[in-house]
């Protein structure tokens, strides 16, 4: 490891309305230009003001050529989709979705016994070869989720590899990276990180200098924001002193493809969306 990656742009997330009237913060949204290939959106969620009122959630519907991961902190999600699969996402539980040539779900969030539901979404995206390929599920329950301790710093690993330690998710195409980093305060964090390969770090606690270099030096990063980083083979991040620092560390390899995103669907061209909003409507989205 001999090149860091820098911090190359500080992301304030929005907020924004999606499903039956759910507000979450986006970092990253759908784009033509697919600046953070192959990841097409991150969203932080969190019911924690009773003001909001009841959780609505997100009713029935489709995907086509993503894959989603939910990823839950505090509060559940429960599930059910068009493969008759059914079930509930509790605190510290993964669920990656590959929709492949199509899947209609709901998502319906419920809070904790202490009325929070926090969690993060992210898309990511199929290579042209897997869009049209069979829909699966990785559902991981927390406690296969290996936790690894390496100095200061704590690491829930749910795809690829820290301290020589893998996570549970396999076979995704973008070969990723997707951890939860708690450090202490002061205390320092390392990781190798293919040349090449988008690297993205989501605040949401504390703070921390992010993408600190072989001098010392780092941006200074707090909660809520989303770093992207320039390219490199190893990223370092030096938690402040005072708080300390927890994020989500996401990175994986761009497939370098055009993408058309409509909606809930992101496929190469747009004659593939047109045929996707085709079988929408004469009722062959999803194989009988």
């Amino acid at each position: 490891m001999n090149k860091p990656r820098l911090v190359s742009q500080i992301i304030e997330p929005s907020i924004v309305i999606e499903g039956a009237g759910v507000r979450l913060r986006r970092s990253i949204a759908p784009s033509r230009l697919n600046p953070f290939d192959p990841f097409l959106l991150f969203d932080h969620f969190a019911f924690n003001n009773p003001i909001e009122g009841p959780i609505r959630g997100f009713p029935m519907h489709p995907h086509r050529g993503i894959e989603t991961v939910t990823y839950m902190i505090e509060g559940s999600v429960h599930h059910r989709d068009s493969l008759g699969n059914a079930g509930l996402i509790g605190p510290g539980d993964v669920q990656w979705m590959t929709s492949g040539r199509g899947i209609l779900h709901e998502e319906m969030p419920r809070r904790s016994p202490e009325g929070n539901v926090f969690g993060f979404q992210l898309w990511v995206n199929l290579p042209a070869a897997r869009k049209m390929g069979q829909p699966r599920y990785q559902e991981v329950s927390a406690a296969t989720i290996p936790v690894v301790r390496l100095g200061s710093a704590s690491v829930r690993i749910v795809a690829g590899e820290a301290g020589g330690v893998r996570g549970p998710v396999t076979d995704i195409a973008a070969d990723p990276l997707y951890m939860d980093v708690h450090l202490d305060p002061g205390a320092g964090f390392t990781q190798p990180i293919p040349d090449g390969h988008t690297a993205v770090a989501y605040v949401y606690k504390g703070g921390a200098e992010f993408g600190v270099d072989q001098g010392g030096r780092g941006e200074a990063v707090e909660a809520v924001h989303m770093v992207v980083f320039g390219d490199g083979d190893y990223l370092k991040v030096q938690a402040s002193p005072d708080s300390g620092v927890d994020f989500m560390l996401i990175a994986g390899a761009p497939f370098k493809e055009p993408i058309v995103p409509y909606g809930p669907f992101v496929m190469n061209t747009v004659e593939e969306i047109q045929q996707t909003l085709e079988d929408l409507r004469n009722g062959t989205f999803v194989p009988a």
